[in-house]
C-alpha cells in the first residue's frame, strides 16, 4: 500500500533511525572508547582512594605498621602526596602521619624518602584538610628526637606552620601550634627558632581564641618554648602571654588548667623578675584552689608553679604565705603521693629556708608531719632526699625551730634512711646535711643524748651532736643527771676520740661537768680498772 505522500517521490525515512548513516556509526564508536577509557582512569582512582584509605586505618594498628614498612608504603604514598584528588592527598598525609608517629625510625624514613619538602610546599597551596595533614605528619616527626626536629625546620616548615597560625581556620591552627610545640619542646636553639619565626605572637593570639583545644594546645606550645632559658621565657612574657593565660587557672576545664600552670612555672622558674611578672598577673590566691582541683595533674602543675615562685625570694615566699599557701601545700602534700608530691615538698622547703618567722608559718600549719612521713613512706630516693632537705630547711633557724622538728622523730629517721645501703649517695648526703642544719641549733639535751645513741649514726655526725652537747651541757645543771643516767656520759667516753683532735676536746668539756669519780666510773676502762686492783689486792 502507497501512502498519501507517495505522489511526491521515494517514501520518507526517519534519518535518526537509520543505521546506515556515515556519521552515526562513527560517534556511537567514539562514545564507546570514551567511556571505555573514562572507566579505567575512574577505576584507577577509585583503587588509589581505596588503597590510601586502607593503610591510613591500617596505620592506626600497631601490628600493622612493620608489614607495611617491608612492602616500601613509603615510597607508594610519597607520590600520591601531590594527587590531583584532594582526598587522596589528604589521606596518604594522615596515613605518613600516623607511620611516622609510631616510631623514630619511621620517622627516620619519612626524612629520608624526602617527603618534607613536598609536606611543606603543599602547605602553602592546599585545603586546610590538607594543611591539617600535613602538619601533623611534621609534628609526628619533629616529636622523636631534636636531630628529627632539625630536620622539620631544615626542610624550610617553620615559614608554612607560623603561616597556619594565621588560617581562620581553628583546627590548621591547632595542628601548626602542636608541630611548633613539638620543635621547640627539644631544645633551646629549636625553641629560638621557633621564636625568631614570629610564632610566639600568633600563639598568644590562639590562646584567646574561643575553641578549647586550640587554647591548651597554644598554652603547651608557649610552655615548650618558655621552659628552656630565661631568654626563651622573656620572649613569651614580651608578647603578652602571662595576662591572657593567668585568667585561665579559674577555667571549668581541667585540660586547659593543666597546660595554664605549667606554661606559668615554666616562665616563674627562670629569675625573680619573670616570677614577680607571674604574680603580678594576679595567679594567688586562685593557683592554690587548683591544688584541690579533681585532675591529678593540675594539682600537680600548680604545685610546681608554686614552688618556681617560692624558690625566688623571702617577699615572694612571704606572699605565698600571706595567701593562706603554706596551709594549702602541706594538705597538697598530705594528700598526694610519689612524684606528685615532690613539688610541693620541696615548695614548703624553699619557703621555710628563707627566715625563721616563714619556718615558724610552715610548723604551725602542722608541715613536718606530711615531710616526715614521705620521709618514711615514699619509695623514691629522690623524694626521700627532697624531705630531708626540706625538714633540714625547717629546722636550721633556731632551738625551737630544731626542737620541732626533733619532737616528731625526724633525727632518728634521717639516721636510719642515711644508714641505709640502698640509700643513694645523694639521699646519703641530703639526710647527713639535714641532721647537721638541725643538730646545730638544737639545745634539748634529751634530743641530743638519744641521736648520739642511735646506731649507724655517720662519724660526721657524731662530730656535731657531741660538738653540740658540749655547748648545751655547761649550762644544764638538770639536764646532767639525765644524761648519765640514759648512758649518754659512757657513749661519749667510748667515742673514737684521737688525741688532739676537734672531737676529743668536745668530749673533754662533757667530763669537766662531771666529778672524776663518775667521769672514772663511766669510762670504759673502768671494769677492767677494778679488776686490775683486786688481782693487785690478792
Amino acid at each position: 500500500r502507497i501512502g498519501p505522500r507517495a505522489s511526491h517521490g521515494a517514501p520518507h525515512i526517519d534519518p535518526r533511525r537509520d543505521t546506515s548513516c556515515p556519521g552515526s556509526g562513527q560517534s556511537t564508536a567514539a562514545m564507546s572508547s570514551t567511556r571505555a577509557v573514562l572507566q579505567v582512569f575512574e577505576k584507577y582512582q577509585k583503587d588509589r582512594v581505596t588503597f590510601v584509605q586502607t593503610v591510613a586505618e591500617l596505620a592506626t594498628r600497631p601490628q600493622n605498621i612493620e608489614p607495611m614498612q617491608a612492602a616500601g608504603i613509603m615510597a607508594l604514598l610519597r607520590p600520591l602526596l601531590l594527587d590531583n584528588v584532594p582526598s587522596i592527598q589528604q589521606s596518604a598525609a594522615i596515613a605518613l602521619g600516623r607511620l611516622a608517629n609510631y616510631s623514630d625510625h619511621l620517622a627516620e624514613a619519612v626524612v629520608s624518602n624526602e617527603i618534607l619538602p613536598q609536606l611543606v610546599y603543599s602547605l602553602s597551596e592546599q585545603n586546610r584538610f590538607y594543611k591539617q595533614a600535613a602538619a601533623f605528619v611534621l609534628r609526628a616527626v619533629a616529636k622523636h628526637s631534636p636531630p628529627l626536629a632539625q630536620a622539620v625546620v631544615d626542610s624550610g616548615a617553620l615559614d608554612s606552620l607560623v603561616q597556619c597560625l594565621e588560617e581562620f581556620d581553628p583546627g590548621v591552627k591547632e595542628s601548626a601550634a602542636w608541630a611548633l610545640g613539638y620543635i621547640a619542646g627539644h631544645n633551646a636553639e629549636l625553641a629560638a627558632t621557633v621564636v625568631e619565626a614570629g610564632a610566639v605572637p600568633l600563639l598568644v593570639l590562639c590562646v584567646q581564641e574561643p575553641e578549647l583545644s586550640l587554647k591548651r594546645i597554644a598554652a603547651s606550645s608557649l610552655s615548650d618554648i618558655a621552659k628552656h632559658t630565661p631568654e626563651m621565657a622573656q620572649a613569651v612574657v614580651d608578647a603578652g602571654a602571662v595576662a591572657y593565660l593567668a585568667p585561665l587557672i579559674v577555667s571549668p576545664d581541667a585540660k586547659l588548667k593543666r597546660q595554664v600552670c605549667a606554661a606559668l612555672g615554666q616562665i616563674a622558674k627562670h629569675s625573680v623578675d619573670l616570677a614577680e611578672v607571674v604574680v603580678e598577673a594576679e595567679v594567688f590566691p586562685n593557683i592554690l584552689m587548683c591544688l584541690k582541683d579533681v585532675d591529678g595533674f593540675v594539682r600537680k602543675h600548680a604545685a610546681t608553679a608554686i614552688r618556681e615562685v617560692a624558690k625566688h625570694t623571702p617577699e615572694l615566699a612571704q606572699l605565698i604565705v600571706s595567701n593562706g599557701g603554706v596551709a594549702a601545700l602541706v594538705d597538697y602534700v598530705n594528700e598526694s603521693e610519689s612524684n606528685n608530691r615532690l613539688p610541693g615538698i620541696m615548695a614548703l622547703g624553699y619557703i621555710a629556708a628563707f627566715s625563721e618567722t616563714l619556718a615558724t608559718a610552715v610548723i604551725a600549719s602542722k608541715g613536718i608531719a606530711p615531710l616526715f612521713a614521705a620521709l618514711v613512706e615514699e619509695p623514691e630516693d629522690h623524694i626521700k632526699s627532697a624531705s630531708a632537705w626540706s625538714l633540714g630547711q625547717i629546722g636550721r633557724h633556731t632551738p625551737d625551730h630544731a626542737k620541732a622538728v626533733a619532737d616528731a622523730g625526724v633525727l632518728a629517721k634521717l639516721v636510719a634512711v642515711g644508714a641505709m645501703d640502698v640509700s643513694s649517695e645523694d639521699l646519703k648526703t641530703k639526710c647527713a646535711r639535714a641532721l647537721k642544719f638541725i643538730i646545730e641549733k638544737l639545745t634539748d639535751l634529751a634530743a641530743l643524748d638519744i641521736t648520739l645513741q642511735e646506731s649507724h649514726l655517720p662519724a660526721e655526725v657524731v662530730k656535731f651532736v657531741v660538738q653540740q652537747i658540749s655547748k648545751v651541757l655547761p649550762n644544764d645543771p638538770a639536764g646532767r643527771h639525765d644524761f648519765v643516767t640514759s648512758g649518754g656520759l659512757a657513749a661519749c667516753q667510748a667515742l673514737d676520740a684521737a688525741s688532739g683532735s676537734a672531737l676529743k676536746e668536745y668530749v673533754d668539756v662533757i667530763k669537766s661537768c662531771y666529778p672524776e669519780e663518775i667521769v672514772r666510773y663511766y669510762s670504759p676502762s673502768y671494769a677492767s680498772q677494778l679488776l686490775e686492783k683486786l688481782e693487785v689486792t690478792a
